[in-house]
């Protein structure tokens, strides 16, 4: 069976993958995200964290030429402003803030690479409808939850009390978790990582 590795840190996208049975190993990418963001100033979300997916699978497979190198990225806009991982707990409660009534739309993203050419490449979006929160949630929630959520764009986990964020959602659970697994599983599948 094929290699796999994962260009990634991310706790949530490990356990995707561990869940569905997936073998893999873990390798962070080290790109600058905040360059490549600059450089796709004005593109639609989407799109940016599609780049972002490409240049960490891509960064990684330089090092590892006979595997395939899963690359992923997950971006918050709200209300047509993009949002970054909190920097401090002050910030996230800004960003808490700033979502609180709105509708809060995450754009994950997912590449393939090989021996340094991209081969397949995925985009999807969901949006979460954030209650209106009050400023002593904000303040609770981070005292239970930081710095938990301070690597999660968004300031969520919502396998955790970040569920109570939200007063609806619409799209995949997975992309919310910063990943869409099911297109990642049939490419992985096609190109023989998985049995079909």
């Amino acid at each position: 069976m094929t290699t796999l590795v994962l260009a990634s840190q991310s706790a949530s996208r490990q356990a995707m993958l561990t869940d569905a049975g997936v073998p893999f190993t873990a390798c962070p990418a080290h790109v600058d995200e905040r360059a490549i963001e600059a450089e796709m100033a004005g593109a639609a979300p989407g799109d940016v964290a599609l780049a972002l997916a490409r240049a960490k699978a891509l960064a990684v497979a330089r090092s590892e030429p006979e595997a395939w190198v899963l690359g992923s990225d997950s971006l918050v806009t709200v209300e047509g402003r993009r949002f970054d991982k909190p920097r401090s707990r002050d910030e996230a409660a800004q960003h808490l803030a700033f979502f609180s009534g709105k509708v809060m739309e995450l754009h994950s993203a997912a590449a393939l690479a090989r021996g340094g050419h991209t081969y397949w490449d995925h985009a999807d979006v969901a949006r979460l409808w954030v209650r209106h929160l009050s400023d002593a949630f904000i303040e609770s929630y981070l005292a239970a939850e930081w710095p938990a959520v301070s690597g999660c764009v968004g300031v969520f986990r919502i396998e955790a009390l970040g569920v109570q964020l939200f007063e609806a959602i619409e799209g995949s659970h997975f992309t919310v978790l910063g990943m869409p697994l099911l297109p990642v599983l049939g490419a992985l599948r096609a190109r023989g990582v998985l049995t079909a």
